[in-house]
């Protein structure tokens, strides 16, 4: 998910704990991705975050 972003032009604005916070430069928002970087995030958990980036 966070290459997936990130291949969109999401850039890390911050962690907070195991919260990634991502922002865009011409997208409004922030879209945060929650666990480990190797965690499997469930369906709807990826469709959210989908969503709030706006792909």
């Amino acid at each position: 998910m966070v290459k997936l972003l990130e291949a969109d032009g999401w850039q890390l604005k911050r962690t907070t704990g195991s919260h990634r916070h991502f922002h865009h430069p011409q997208k409004p928002g922030l879209v945060t991705v929650a666990g480990r970087p190797s965690a499997t995030l469930k369906p709807k958990t990826e469709a959210s975050i989908l969503k709030q980036a706006g792909l």
